[in-house]
């Protein structure tokens, strides 16, 4: 039986909200935010995203299975 590969736990909100006012202050490009908070770049594109269509910085809800 193959094992269950865990999940990764979200980043924290602290670290979501960081992003976001680094950004909103221009402290530099998406990239740049990236490597200064140690996340990809793909996290900070989509908590933007994530920021601008919902207002808020909390994670995404995931139902998993067991």
């Amino acid at each position: 039986m193959p094992k269950k590969k865990k999940m990764a736990r979200p980043y924290s909100r602290d670290l979501r909200i960081r992003v976001i006012r680094a950004y909103q202050n221009q402290e530099g490009s998406q990239r740049q935010i990236a490597q200064r908070f140690q996340v990809s770049l793909t996290f900070v594109r989509n908590l933007l995203r994530h920021y601008r269509t919902t207002g808020t910085v909390n994670p995404k809800h995931h139902s998993g299975s067991q």
